[in-house]
């Protein structure tokens, strides 16, 4: 292959990197808010929930978690604390009998550290509630039965828990606060939840990608100086 070509596939390969690179998603905002998790049967593993709590339709004996967090991304999320001695549904609604015709949901509120905290607020005290609400109440219904005032925005994602905090909803964090804490994105309390870690595979694809335009290139030059030789 003469000289002048390969100097322009070498340009093209510096291109289409350069390109790919450029092309990766931009670092993922950290916001502040309070997320939505569920308990399992086992009682020890929480999941992001993927639903918002006014579509969740929690059965008698479900666990569910709320937690205050400033968080960028749903890999390693802030899960809800547990409160010592309260960790399951039969500690938390040991005080609360089944009746007919209603159903009890525990929750563990969870309203963060003093790094995701803003305006120089106090966080409370992580604490547990045993909510009884009717057969076909839905998880913001369990909330609100024990944790007033609650707080929403115009698209009826929870702003406040328990009056706490007392200013914000999901508003944007800046990157030098400090916290460590990684959460799911903001979610509206009827909208799907996040399932997490679609960033990590774009990138992953990317880089891919590179290696691959970089691999053949590759070939190619080696292939035109083996001819040459």
């Amino acid at each position: 292959m003469p000289r002048p070509r390969l100097r322009a596939l070498a340009v093209l390969l510096t291109l289409g990197a350069f390109l790919a690179v450029t092309a990766l998603p931009a670092q993922a905002a950290a916001y502040r808010y309070w997320s939505f998790w569920q308990r399992s049967a086992s009682g020890d593993t929480w999941t992001y929930a993927q639903t918002g709590p006014a579509l969740d339709r929690p059965g008698d004996g479900a666990v569910e978690g709320w937690r205050f967090a400033a968080s960028a991304e749903a890999q390693d999320a802030s899960k809800p604390r547990d409160v010592p001695g309260a960790t399951s549904f039969a500690a938390i609604c040991a005080g609360t009998p089944a009746e007919a015709g209603s159903k009890r949901v525990a929750l563990v509120l969870d309203f963060g550290t003093a790094a995701d905290a803003g305006g120089g607020q106090t966080p409370p005290a992580p604490r547990t509630a045993c909510a009884r609400v009717p057969g076909d109440a839905t998880g913001a219904d369990a909330l609100a039965a024990v944790a007033k005032p609650l707080r929403y925005n115009s698209s009826g994602m929870v702003c406040a828990v328990a009056g706490y905090p007392r200013t914000g909803c999901g508003e944007p964090v800046s990157s030098d606060t400090g916290t460590k804490t990684k959460t799911p994105a903001p979610q509206a309390s009827g909208d799907a939840g996040a399932s997490g870690g679609s960033g990590g595979s774009t990138s992953l694809g990317v880089f891919a990608g590179i290696a691959a335009v970089l691999a053949l290139g590759g070939a190619a030059v080696w292939q035109a100086r083996r001819r040459r030789g």
